[in-house]
This record gives structure tokens, sequence and C-alpha cells, in this order.
């Protein structure tokens, strides 16, 4: 008996020490709502508008605030000033990206988007060096968008006029862009494959946003089992998946190692000299994730910007046409736009700028997680926590971007109309983990923008004054509304 008293002595000992040990550490995380068992905050957030339901609790619980989705434990960054500490002034601390259940089951934790540690180093590094230095096919990477600029603006003039979308003509050039430096080639707007292809993306952007991918990654067990949008989506990324497996197989057939015709030729070089290194990080399975990263993060976001874009111009007419006269002044109408034209165009620089600014196309980010336990503040964030740096409370915070949710390209401009820079504008994140195709999107917007406006006049299918520009969906991703417009030729 004694001894049996004496074990349950113990164990209550041990219990409490649990209990006072996991209580003592919850009190230093960052506050935030009561948890309900297995739901976690669920009830406070509103799945269609998330960011809404962050900044409520960011009124009532401060910048840094926990919350729990489901099981997972989620620490929020609200404002400039934390975001700007922890990407930044922490910049390695914050430096892993969180598990989302969905992007670990897409990508498998391989790839530049989903992978930490030294493989996320090793081919992140690869990658910025490549497209930088793109200088190894015939064509550097402005001369590429350039020529699809081109295409693009030839194919708008066989509308006749006519309103259409314009979704599909600038999700295929994007498209054709990144493909021609991930792969080497571009591909004819009516090749049924690519047209499969670009499908098959623009259908995973409406996917994503479904309230059951959304619960995917809240009840990964749960969701896997069940019907739904999720399920779709994870079959359209594995058709993707299997086209760039393909091109991979065709280019080790016919690669020649001194003269790399694409970044996939220069992974494969890159496996070639580590093949005696045992741990290398270039491997097929790396390269095939790398692969489908830049080509759909590059397919995706610059067009679905260019389509918000087109559409916020139509509403303000006098800004486009600030725009075309800044185009006739510059440029003229004999030779293409290039990147040397933005410094001597302010304006249209800044109407760029704020299209993204508005848009806010990821208000919540691509999720974080600390690499370390980390002191933040006055807290303690326990290793691998999930961090969530919320971009739309940087590009709409009202101090720096005076009435945020209306389109002004004033808010990047100087009172004598030169460019205002802001170190609010992180519309690629900031820090370690900053977008690896900035430079490209940056390219991408302004080359497309100007050569379309420098041809062409939009003419909207209804009164400016009615058109929406606000976001279909406000959550993972802000997708603008269809609508139709004509372009006429100037």
């Amino acid at each position: 008996m004694t001894t049996i008293l004496l074990l349950v002595c113990i164990s209550c000992l041990l219990l409490l020490f649990a209990t006072w040990r996991s209580i003592s550490e919850k009190e230093k995380l960052p506050p935030g709502p009561i948890t309900v068992p297995i739901l976690g905050n669920i009830l406070q957030l509103n799945p269609w508008k998330l960011p809404e339901s962050l900044k409520k609790l960011s009124k009532k619980y401060g910048s840094v605030f926990t919350v729990y989705v489901g099981p997972q434990k989620i620490v929020v960054l609200y404002g400039y000033d934390v975001v700007k500490e922890a990407l930044i002034d922490q910049a390695d601390d914050f430096s892993g990206r969180g598990s989302l259940p969905l992007l670990r089951k897409l990508f498998q934790g391989t790839g530049i988007l989903t992978s930490n540690g030294e493989v996320w180093k090793q081919l992140r590094r690869f990658a910025l060096t490549t497209l930088r230095d793109f200088g190894m096919g015939k064509k550097s990477i402005e001369e590429r968008i350039q020529e699809e600029a081109c295409f693009l603006v030839e194919r708008i003039k066989n509308t006749h006029e006519q309103p259409f979308n314009p979704g599909n003509f600038l999700v295929h050039a994007v498209s054709n862009v990144i493909c021609s430096v991930v792969f080497g080639v571009r591909f004819d707007y009516e090749d049924k494959k690519f047209l499969t292809l670009v499908d098959l993306i623009e259908e995973n952007t409406k996917l994503q946003n479904s309230i059951q991918t959304q619960l995917y990654n809240f009840f990964p067990n749960v969701m896997e089992y069940l019907p739904g949008p999720h399920q779709k989506l994870t079959k359209n990324i594995e058709e993707v998946d299997q086209f760039t497996s393909e091109i991979i197989a065709e280019h080790q057939e016919t690669l020649d190692p001194t003269c790399p015709r694409d970044f996939i030729d220069a992974f494969i070089n890159k496996m070639e000299q580590e093949k005696g290194n045992g741990r290398s990080e270039f491997t097929i399975e790396t390269l095939r994730r790398t692969t489908l990263d830049l080509f759909l993060a590059g397919t995706g976001t610059t067009s679905i910007t260019l389509r918000h874009g087109f559409l916020i111009l139509q509403k303000y007419p006098e800004i486009t046409e600030k725009i075309q006269k800044e185009i006739d002044s510059v440029i003229g109408q004999d030779r293409s736009p290039c990147m040397a034209d933005r410094s001597r165009m302010p304006y249209t620089d800044a109407v760029v700028r704020e299209i993204q600014r508005f848009v806010d196309l990821l208000p919540l980010n691509v999720p974080h997680a600390v690499i370390k336990d980390t002191k933040f503040r006055d807290y303690f964030i326990p290793k691998d926590t999930m961090i969530l740096p919320v971009l739309n409370s940087v590009l709409h915070d009202s101090k720096e971007f005076p009435n945020p949710e209306k389109f002004d390209p004033g808010h990047f401009l100087n009172a004598n109309g030169t460019l205002k820079k802001s170190d609010y504008f992180m519309p690629f994140s900031a820090g370690k983990r900053i977008c690896v195709g900035e430079g490209l999107a940056r390219m991408e917007l302004f080359i497309f923008l100007t050569a379309i406006l420098q041809k062409f006049t939009l003419k909207p299918v209804m009164d400016p004054k009615d058109i929406d520009i606000s976001p279909l969906t406000t959550s993972l991703a802000n997708i603008p509304r269809p609508y139709e417009v004509s372009f006429l030729p100037r």
C-alpha cells in the first residue's frame, strides 16, 4: 500500500508539474482569444473574410497575438512595425516556412516554396543566381517579356474592338514568359496542351479559396477522406507536375552541357557537378518541385495583378489618360517599352505600385515559421510555431497610405510629381522569404501594362461609376471580378 500511495503521489506531482509548465509556457505566448476544444478559434474567424477577422482581433489583443485553427497554433503579426521587426530585423529566426497541410501534400516539402533548412537555402540561392544572370540563352529576360508583349498586342488587335474578358490573354502571355525562362520555349496561344495547363492553374486559383480547401489546412485527417474542391485541386497539380516531368525528361535527353538553354538545363548541370556528393540537395525530385514552383508562381500572381489593374483603370479613365501622355512623351509609338523607361515615368511607376498595393494579392502572406525557440518583444515563441505576417495590415496602413481603401497613385508620388518610395510597400513580402520572382514580376507588370496602353484605349461596357473593383473573394488570395472591355486602337 505504501508503494502504491508513493507512486500515486509521484504521478500527481508530475501531472501538476506538467500542467504548471504548460500554463507557464502559454502565458509567455502572445495573448489571444479563448479557444474551444478541437475547433480552436475557428468560430471567431470568418473563412471568407480572414483579413477582416484578424483586424478585429488585433484591435483587442494588439499587434502580436495567438490564434488556434483547430490544434494548429498561429502567431499573427499585424502592422508594419512587427512585420518589419520579425521578417527583417530578426530575419533568420523567422525564415522558416509554415507547414500548411495542403501545401505539404501538394509539394511534399521540397522546392523553393515549402522547403526548409539547407534544402531551401541551396535551392533559393541557385534560383536567384540563375534568374539574375540569365544571360545563358540567346535572349535576356527583358527581351523575352518585350517579345511576348508584342504577341499580346497583336492578339488584342485581332479582337477588332469587340468587348471580351482579357483574363485568358493576360495569363497566356505571362505564363509564356516563365515557360521561356524555365522550359526554354514559348507556346503558341492555340497550343492545346498549353491551354489545358493554364486552365488548370486558373481553376486552382478559384479552388484554393473554397471553404473545403481552407478546412483541409485545419482538419487534414478528416478532409482527406471527404470529396470536394480540395480533391480536384490536388488532381490538377498532379497533371501540371506530370507535364513538367515530361519536359525535364526531354531536357535530359537533349542536353548540351556547354550550352544550357534554360533553368532546367542549368539545374541538370548542377546535378551533374554534385554527382559525387551523396548529400546534395540537387536531385531530380527537387528539380521537379522547383520547376513546378516557378511555373505556378510565375503564371498566376502577375496575370491576376494585371487583370485587377485593367479593371481599375476602366473605372478611372483620367488615370489612364495621364499614363498614356507619359508613354507618348517618353516612349512614343515607334518602339517597345523597356525597363530603362521606368525611371523617366514616375506617374506610370506610381500607378503600377498602387495597383499592387490596392489589390493586396496575398493579404495574409504565405505562412512563415520560427526555426528555433524565439524571443520576440516580451513573448516566447516555440520552435516551428507558424507565423502569419499579415501583408494586408502593411499595404493598407492608414498612416502611410491615407484612405487606403481608395485607389490613389498619389500614395506613391511626391508633391512635385516625382516617385515617392515607401518601406511599407512589400507586396512580395520581405526578408529571407521574399518572392524569388520579384524582379521578373516587376518587369512584366511595367512592360505589359505600358505596351498595351501604348497601343490601346480602354472602353468599358458600362458606366465607369458602376464598375466594382472590390475583389471577388477575400481570403487566401484576392481575385478580380470577371469583366469585359473593348480595346480601341490609338
